[in-house]
């Protein structure tokens, strides 16, 4: 056995080469068996070309709430209409100190809601970071106002938005809204 026979149990250890992001040790042409360099991201991260699982499913879920609101919108229309027509004719003489000015004030912070739901959702594939930013303060706005009236309807608002707002806040959520735009 020669002393550079790879085979020598006492010849001096082998350097093997450091294969480092595919290129080929210090002062070593490229050959057979080195991969390809990987290609070159912008800001050092990968960037999403498609919509993450989590932010699409952030933006069905604002979808929803947008349709909540609408049937709430129309509940509270409805109440204040039916109540103004019955205080009208005189039918229910109780209804006489019945604030209807709440209900419509109701339908129209209903209406609001429903508005910002709907842009925040509808810009999603275009937004950048205040976008994430504004639908991070949406989430956590709606869960708070959600836990008053701790109804059906304000569990099912509590649980869309915090998921809305973890879905958003995650780093998926970040990596999408802060890709570059071309």
């Amino acid at each position: 056995m020669s002393y550079g026979d790879p085979n020598n149990p006492y010849g001096a250890p082998q350097q093997q080469p450091q294969q480092g992001y595919g290129y080929p040790a210090q002062g070593q042409a490229p050959g057979y068996g080195y991969p390809q360099a990987p290609p070159v991201q912008p800001y050092g991260a990968p960037v999403p070309e498609t919509m993450p699982g989590t932010v699409s499913a952030a933006r069905v879920m604002l979808w929803v709430i947008v349709g909540l609101q609408v049937i709430g919108v129309a509940i509270f229309v409805f109440s204040a209409l039916t109540i103004d027509h019955l205080k009208k004719n005189g039918d229910l003489p109780q209804l006489s100190d019945y604030p209807t000015g709440a209900l419509w004030g109701f339908a129209v912070l209903a209406l609001a809601w429903l508005v910002w739901a709907a842009v925040l959702a509808a810009k999603f594939t275009s937004g950048g970071n205040g976008l994430r930013v504004t639908t991070l303060v949406f989430g956590i706005i709606t869960a708070v106002l959600a836990l008053y009236p701790f109804t059906l309807v304000g569990i099912v608002h509590l649980v869309l938005a915090i998921l809305i707002a973890v879905f958003v806040g995650n780093a998926k959520g970040k990596a999408w809204f802060n890709r570059p735009r071309y």
